[in-house]
């Protein structure tokens, strides 16, 4: 029993000495260090909602928070909020945090005044500031050299600039371990301000100033960065070449001066870099660099060379007659003339652009026999014939882009050998053939681009290959029939996210069958001859954007459920046959539209005000329908078309991001572009507003003139009546103005002479009345834009009955364009300066006895010489002719 007992009381204290343990061991934070993370939160705004420091469930220990990482001694040694969408302004606070090493706040809108505080935290060894506004801060290099413990500094995005005081380096800094320097996206102007950095990061791997603006050519200062493995000068301002030959940059692997302004010979680049055998990426694309591509095998190491986009003629001789490492080259963008055949000597090449290079002659299986590594080639867009056995089987396994060459009339064979193949593109190619049946086996295939052809037969059944395309053009071709019904059975196997078979002539009606089609996003079925209703089940692809059915026979009404299709961008069902009115849920559920087009259908009643809902629209085509009653007051809601900044139809709207689909920004669109239909290839920069060919009443409403930035209005061939807006001018981009076929009267506002774009003009057959404002834009219209107006006058009409302007001679007077000049104003400042000037005379003479004397025996004086020199004239006279 008192063994029992014993054992009982040594199990209790055995549990108390654990737990106290335990309780011994738990970190807690320091309160000093708590109070100052408060105080940091104290200084945001915004949505805090993800931050929940002090909150009750977390009120004592700091440690514990978001973001927060505490050692053992309960000191904060790591602080990472980046990519919490926090404002505001940091707090100073945070030099409380003493033992900080790591401390992440990117990506987060805030801003800083002064980086004064980061000398309080010596311990610091990761600091990443990026997308944090620092331009403010007057000497933001001074902190950052104190801190002799950094190894990593992030300051992208943070509005740096250089004008900086100056400071004794020196004097201020300590040894650094700084390994990793990223400045990019900054104004940068100059590397002179960045030398106290090179002088403090001697052991500098990483340095990254890509997409600043500096100036002049890559300098000499860079040689001090002995131990530089990377160097990143994209997207600058760097003309000439390289300062000084950097051999001393024994280390580096990653040269990127891409995008910038070098406009030497690329041999005499080369030497000042041909001592860093190191090199393993070489990017110099997107420059003005001349002459021909030098031997290259000296960079034993190099595996990636970029060069396209670049005033290159040709390879060297000797270029790569050499086996080399290289495995991937892009010269595409120069001006190379013909393949050169040293490339077979590529033996480890894996990726190849040579596109865009004015290459001619015939490509043969010799050229590219010895490439068995190869993985990518693009020869698109270039004058070349390929020359291949049938039964030719390549050594490599392709991703393949071809477009804008020569390969037809028959389908290439050797491709169906290209079992690993995700991405054929053969557009404007030459193919007169029927699609082979093997294509449609080859299930790698995710991208297949053969549009612009002369590919004939049936719509393939691509379901039943169980192929996953993600994308597929087949558009521009000679395709007939429907549209196989598997594919929608069986769509979910697919997983197509971009259909276009627009110009072909496919037929029957669409089955309503598209729920199947979850991820589809684009769907371009236009120019075709597709016949029937809409499919209501078009609503049910949930990331549809951008729907293309014009030019087709379908009938009918807009679908109802289609307003659940909340993500479209681009709506054209024009040149159909549908009748009925226009949807109001058009504007209350559609409000993501960019461009709707209904033009050339049937529909009829008025056009409903919630049409102003969408404020993102960039083309509205209603044309060439029967829709009657007023134009909407409210147009002046058109955001999008009120704004003259450039802002395209499909920019970075976040709402609309899904799985990083793409979105075509350079989608097409068929409008009514200056007289003529025409499919408009500039589509993401158009604006404008068709309600042309209808039965439009009343008045043009004055909110016209707040969309300034229209490119093109077309009210022709309607009803409206009433004068055209006085305002027009405003709209100064304007480039196309049709009003013609109306009822307008009054005369043509004198602002119309101010749009210096405008191209086309049409006023003709109206009731306009006067004559016509003189200037050059206006008087460059033949008189086809005036004519059918009988009260209209002056050039290039018949002159005006009794016009003032003009001189006996029948010559122009120099006349005012714009008679505003006569305005109310004016006459208010002419009346004010007369009143003003009399009493600053009269006052004075009635309060300045001297003067007002002066004045009157001024003109006392005046009267008696005008009399004396009268009477003596006179006198003169009378002696000379009377006797």
């Amino acid at each position: 029993m008192e063994l029992k007992i014993l054992q009982l009381l040594l199990f209790l204290c055995m549990n108390l000495l654990v737990s106290g343990v335990g309780a011994a061991a738990q970190v807690r934070c320091i309160e000093r260090e708590r109070q100052a993370l408060l105080k940091f939160k104290e200084s945001l705004t915004g949505d805090l909602s993800g931050l929940t420091w002090g909150s009750e469930e977390d009120k004592e220990e700091c440690c514990n928070w978001y973001g927060v990482e505490c050692s053992v001694t309960g000191h904060v040694i790591r602080l990472d909020l980046s990519d919490k969408h926090l404002r505001g302004t940091i707090s100073p606070a945070l030099q409380e945090l003493q033992h900080l090493k790591h401390l992440s706040l990117t990506n987060n809108n805030m801003t800083i005044d002064n980086l004064n505080w980061l000398s309080d935290v010596p311990l610091l060894s990761y600091l990443d500031l990026s997308g944090i506004n620092l331009r403010n801060v007057t000497n933001w290099i001074q902190p950052i050299t104190k801190l002799s413990l950094l190894e990593k500094l992030y300051l992208s995005g943070c509005q740096l600039h250089d004008n900086l005081p100056a400071f004794d380096f020196f004097a201020n800094s300590s040894s650094s371990c700084l390994s990793d320097l990223y400045l990019s996206h900054n104004n940068l102007t100059s590397f002179s301000t960045l030398e106290s950095l090179f002088n403090f990061g001697r052991i500098l791997s990483h340095l990254d100033l890509s997409y600043n603006q500096l100036d002049g050519p890559v300098p000499g200062t860079l040689l001090k960065l002995h131990f530089l493995e990377e160097l990143n000068l994209k997207g600058n301002l760097l003309h000439g070449g390289v300062d000084k030959p950097l051999g001393n940059l024994s280390h580096l692997r990653s040269l990127d001066i891409s995008f910038n302004k070098l406009n030497v010979p690329l041999p005499h680049l080369f030497e000042n870099i041909s001592e860093i055998i190191s090199l393993r990426r070489i990017d110099l694309s997107q420059n003005h660099l001349v002459g021909s591509l030098p031997d290259i095998t000296r960079f034993s190491s190099l595996k990636k060379l970029y060069l396209s986009n670049n005033h290159l003629d040709g390879l060297h001789p000797q270029s790569l007659h050499q086996p080399s490492s290289l495995e991937s080259l892009d010269l595409s963008g120069n001006q190379l003339k013909r393949l050169p055949e040293a490339i077979e000597h590529l033996l480890n090449l894996k990726y190849l652009n040579l596109s865009s290079t004015s290459l001619e002659g015939t490509i043969t299986e010799h050229h590219l026999s010895n490439l068995t590594q190869l993985t990518k080639l693009d020869l698109s867009s270039n004058n070349v014939s390929f020359s291949f056995s049938f039964d030719w089987i390549p050594p490599f396994q392709l991703q393949i882009r071809l477009s804008h060459c020569n390969m037809g009339p028959y389908f290439p064979n050797w491709i169906r050998t290209q079992n690993s193949l995700q991405e054929l593109y053969l557009s404007f190619v030459g193919i007169s053939d029927t699609l082979p049946n093997w294509l449609w086996s080859m299930t790698s295939i995710q991208l297949l681009d053969l549009s612009h052809n002369n590919i004939m037969g049936r719509m393939p059944d691509l379901a039943l290959k169980l192929n996953h395309y993600e994308q597929l053009d087949l558009s521009h071709n000679n395709l007939s029939g429907p549209i196989p019904i598997s594919i929608f059975q069986y769509s979910t196997t697919l997983g197509i996210e971009t259909l276009v078979l627009s110009d072909n002539q496919l037929d029957g009606e669409l089955p309503d069958c598209w729920m199947n089609l979850h991820d589809l996003s684009v769907l371009n079925l236009a120019n075709n001859k597709f016949t029937g209703k809409l499919p209501p089940t078009l609503s049910t692809p949930k990331w549809l954007t951008i729907l293309h059915l014009g030019n087709n026979n379908f009938t009918g009404e807009l679908p109802p459920s289609w307003k659940n299709c909340t993500q479209l961008r681009k709506l054209d069902v024009g040149g159909n046959k549908l009748t009925g009115t226009i949807p109001a849920w058009i504007g209350t559920h559609l409000t993501n539209l960019a461009v709707l087009s209904l033009r050339f259908n049937s529909l009829h009643g008025s056009i409903p005000p919630t049409i102003c809902y969408l404020t993102d629209i960039h083309v509205l085509d209603l044309s060439r329908n029967n829709i009657s009653g007023k134009i909407p007051q409210c147009i002046n809601n058109f955001t999008s078309l009120v704004r003259n900044d450039g802002s395209t139809i499909l920019e970075f709207n976040p709402s609309l991001v899904y799985a990083g689909k793409p979105f075509d920004d350079n989608d097409n669109a068929l409008v009514q572009w200056k007289g003529q239909d025409s499919e408009y290839k500039r589509l993401k920069n158009l604006k404008g507003i068709d309600l042309s060919s209808n039965k439009l009443v009343g008045t043009i409403p004055q909110a016209f003139s707040n969309l300034k930035g229209l490119v093109f209005i077309n009210l022709s061939r309607n009803h409206l009546t009433g004068n055209i807006i006085s305002s027009i001018g405003q709209l100064d981009t304007l480039e196309w103005i049709d009003l013609s076929r109306n009822q307008l009267s009054g005369e043509i506002p004198n602002s119309l002479a101010n749009l210096h774009f405008l191209s086309v003009l049409d006023l003709s057959y109206n009731n306009l009345t006067g004559k016509i404002p003189l200037s050059t834009q206006l008087q460059s219209f033949n008189s086809s834009a005036y004519v059918g107006n009988s009260l209209l006058c002056g050039d290039p009409l018949a002159e005006c009955p009794h016009d003032p302007s003009m001189t006996g001679r029948g010559e122009l007077n120099i006349v005012e364009e714009d008679d505003r000049f006569m305005n109310r104003d004016f006459y208010i400042c002419m009346a004010f300066g007369f009143i003003t000037g009399f009493w600053v005379i009269v006052g004075t003479l009635v309060l300045k006895h001297s003067w007002r004397r002066s004045y009157f025996n001024f003109w006392n004086n005046i009267g008696d010489w005008i009399h004396v020199t009268t009477a003596i004239y006179v006198t003169r006279f009378k002696r000379k002719f009377m006797p």
